[in-house]
């Protein structure tokens, strides 16, 4: 067993949503915070009309999406984490963000309690030194949209003891996920294998190689992939792409890892993808 009975969530964006609606499905206790109540509230109401929708689909029975509901407390402030077993951060992609946060997880969070990063990219050994507690700390990275997806990259940093990792793996079992472990190289394994390709689909757009459109049905036809690359990133996030390459080339130092001057331009002009209506296509119709 993996012995948590609550577990908090920092962050009520679309992936702290995800995760705590999955937590919450399991029947384990979320307390879900943001960088205000108000946020967090929105939050809830987010995962409440989500769930609103699948069963209007029969996706859904009506008492499920309510216990799901009655599992998640929205909470003011991080001193509400205080009895948590596990706190979980789903920030923004952002090292300098993540290390003040994890120096305040660790001041409010119970000395045994675990912590975990949804990092995509950023080293878990580095977040767990901000703490005073880096045997308890390990990487926890989800894949949106987390309710569906199955996959739980389970990270271990240097300092990472055996029973943190132990107790991850079956906490995502019990959550119906499949782990997978990687050693703490930037990237891992899903974004190390997946940005560069989408990386390198934006050389492509910016050469005039194709346009986007024949870009990602040439994958989606040419390598069965149930999504074009350029529509791949925009679901990402642009932002996020550039921050996870940016990551890559810096820790790895390799030329091949450059993000493309596309992908800057785009991010620069504020086109982040689906998120902001427009990146490789338009979301606006």
């Amino acid at each position: 067993m993996h012995n948590f009975s609550s577990i908090a969530v920092i962050g009520a964006g679309q992936m702290g949503c995800g995760i705590a609606q999955s937590i919450a499905a399991a029947g384990i206790e979320v307390k879900l915070s943001d960088a205000t109540p108000d946020l967090a509230q929105q939050g809830l109401a987010r995962i409440h009309l989500r769930l609103l929708g699948q069963v209007e689909k029969h996706k859904l029975q009506p008492e499920e999406a309510d216990h799901i509901v009655a599992n998640i407390t929205p909470v003011p402030s991080l001193e509400s984490i205080h009895n948590c077993d596990l706190v979980i951060e789903a920030a923004s992609e952002d090292l300098a963000l993540k290390l003040e946060l994890f120096r305040k997880l660790d001041q409010y969070a119970k000395p045994e309690a675990l912590l975990a990063s949804n990092t995509s990219s950023l080293s878990i050994t580095t977040i767990a030194a901000a703490t005073r507690r880096p045997q308890n700390v390990i990487g926890m990275h989800f894949f949106n949209p987390v309710p569906v997806m199955e996959l739980v990259e389970v990270i271990r940093g240097l300092a990472t003891s055996d029973i943190t990792q132990t107790r991850i793996l079956r906490l995502s079992e019990a959550l119906g996920k499949k782990p997978v472990c990687s050693v703490d190289k930037a990237g891992f394994v899903v974004n190390r294998i997946l940005l560069p390709m989408l990386n390198e689909a934006c050389f492509l757009l910016d050469e005039g190689v194709a346009s986007a459109t024949d870009i990602d049905s040439a994958m989606q036809l040419g390598c069965a992939h149930p999504m074009g690359p350029l529509a791949l990133a925009d679901f990402i996030g642009l932002d996020t792409c550039l921050a996870i390459m940016e990551v890559l080339q810096k820790e790895l130092g390799e030329v091949k890892y450059r993000p493309a001057p596309l992908l800057r331009r785009y991010v620069a002009a504020g086109w982040l993808g689906k998120k902001t209506g427009r990146g490789f296509f338009d979301y606006n119709d």
